[in-house]
Parts: C-alpha cells; structure tokens; sequence
C-alpha cells in the first residue's frame, strides 16, 4: 500500500481502547492509526527502564507537543483532514487553518491521540530542576502550576522583567541587571526622600535585598494612588516558597516628632508578585499627611526614615516561642 494514501482516523468515543491503538507519524507530519502498541507505554506497561512513564522527549511525547506553542495538549485536541494535530488554544490563534497544510481545521477532534494520553504517566516538566514526581497525563498540568521546583519570576518591580530561575540566579540578576542594593544582617534602617510628595506615578521607588538567616528577604518601598491621595508602602517579600517564609516575621517602624507607626507580619514569598502584594496593603502603609507630618520642615519634601528587623521563631522545649535574630 502507498503510505502516502494514509489517512489519519477521527474515531468516535469508546471506538477503540487506548491499548489498541498504535500512533505512527505520516511522512509529512499527520497522526495516522495503526495496527502495533504505541512506542510509549501506558501505565502499567512495561519497558526497560521506563517502568510505564514517557519520559519528555520520546516519540509519543513529541506527538502530544503542539506544534505552535509546543505545550503539552490536552483535551480537546484539534486536527485537520489531513491528520495534523495543535491544541485548542492555538485553534483559535490559527485562526482555523492548519499551521502544516494550511487546510481549514473545522471541528475534527483527534479521539485516538486523547484516549492514548489518558493511558500514560509522565514526569513533572520541571524534572531538570529537581523535581522527582509522576503524574498521569491529564493531572500533570496542575501540579506543574504549583510545583515547588517551578522557576521564580524576577521580584525587580521597577520595569517589566520576564527573568526567570532559581533563587541564586536572581540575586545575581537583582544585582549585575537592576543594580539592586544588597546587604547582610536581619536589621535595616533607611531614608527616602522625595522632593515633590505630591508627584505620585504608581512607581517602585527602591528594592532593597537582605541576607541573613541563609535566606534572601526583598525590602520595597514605594508611592503610589489610592483613592483620590498618595500613599507610602513599605513591606517585605521572602525569596522562597509560602510555607518557608511563615518561619520568619520581620517589623517596620517609622516616626518623628514624638509619633511612630510600627507594622509586625509575616513575609510574603515572592511567589506572590508584588502587585499583589502591594493591592492587598499587607505591609506598613502611611497615608500622605502622616508621612509629611514625619517629615517635619515644612511639610513640602518627604523624608521618611524605616527602620526594621527580621526574625525567625523557634518553640523551646516547654513549647514557648523565642525570636531568634541572625549574628
């Protein structure tokens, strides 16, 4: 038979079952059926080596890739009269032409590739960075969404940074890239002033990053619109996962003239962007004139002085809590 009058099969739900069905790749590029076992495969299978897991890269693999965004594909995965496959995601941005052929994809649905997936396990896609786990196809892609070995997003708020990585490549990043301020010791004690109070344009005005504790804590100090007035927030963001920042708690203090405001919380991982961070006002928050009143003069430049300390708690044996700060 001439294996270019080889056409891919839309099958219908329940058709075939997945154990049945064998991919192979048409010689420009579509899904066909076939009559052999796939050459990944399905959980409870057996390869040497493999133990039932694809691992990335594989042929099966490359076959659930999009070949627009190159993700995994996920139900419903979309196909054209000629075979070739793309996520539903992409269907839209194609705009309903096959990116391969440049046919009109309609509304083909690839049953076989879907039920194939459903039948394998594969490897966390952050596998490279540490992570051991192995999930079936189809629940893969919610735990990659909060997997703990997934990449950090650069905390630098001042522009619009798309770095990603671990926490070592960003303090490096922090400061040959943004030049950010780096110092060690779990106490700080900073000025900001700002000639024009009046002038607020939602922006960072200073990262600063601290370590101690063998950890890296951002300190942000900015001005931004609420409501109708400027305001002032300072607050402080933890560079590791939500459950290791609730170790530590760090305090913020800013007065003159015989007043004083103090904030006491917990740091906020910089999984959390800073946007969120800031709109949620979980830090210490100085309106406009209390800010000027601290200024002292008369009143027409800002000059705060922060001070602040980081802590980590640990329970002695009689199950009290003792703040222990860093040497």
């Amino acid at each position: 038979m001439d294996v270019d009058s080889v056409e891919c099969l839309s099958l219908p739900d329940a058709a075939m079952d997945a154990d049945d069905v064998g991919l192979a790749l048409h010689p420009h590029g579509a899904l066909v059926a076939a009559s052999s076992r796939p050459a990944a495969y399905p959980k409870g299978g057996t390869a040497a080596g493999a133990g039932g897991v694809v691992a990335p890269g594989s042929s099966v693999h490359e076959l659930l890739e999009c070949p627009v965004c190159t993700n995994s594909m996920y139900p419903p995965i979309h196909q054209c009269q000629n075979g070739h496959t793309l996520c539903s995601t992409c269907k839209a941005r194609v705009h309903n032409r096959c990116p391969t052929c440049r046919q009109e994809l309609g509304d083909i649905r690839c049953l076989a590739l879907e039920k194939v997936a459903e039948s394998l396990e594969l490897p966390c896609k952050y596998y490279s960075l540490g992570c051991p786990e192995i999930f079936p196809y189809y629940s893969k892609i919610k735990h990659e969404a909060m997997c703990s070995f997934r990449p950090y997003s650069c905390p630098y708020a001042g522009s619009e940074c798309s770095v990603t990585g671990d926490i070592p490549y960003l303090v490096n990043h922090l400061r040959d890239d943004h030049k950010v301020d780096m110092h060690s010791g779990c106490t700080f004690n900073h000025r900001y002033v700002k000639s024009n109070p009046r002038e607020v344009e939602n922006a960072t005005w200073m990262l600063t990053v601290f370590h101690c504790f063998g950890q890296y804590f951002c300190l942000h100090f900015e001005a931004f619109q609420l409501g109708m007035a400027p305001v002032y927030m300072a607050f402080l963001r933890f560079m590791g996962d939500e459950n290791e920042a609730r170790n530590y708690s760090y305090s913020l203090e800013v007065g003159a003239n015989g007043r004083k405001m103090v904030w006491e919380g917990t740091p906020r991982s910089v999984r959390d962007s800073h946007r969120k961070v800031r709109d949620s006002h979980d830090g210490l928050l100085i309106q406009r004139n209390m800010a000027l009143f601290f200024s002292g003069g008369d009143r027409k430049e800002l000059k705060l002085r922060i001070t602040g300390r980081i802590w980590k708690e640990t329970q002695t044996p009689d199950g009290a809590c003792v703040p222990i700060l860093c040497s």
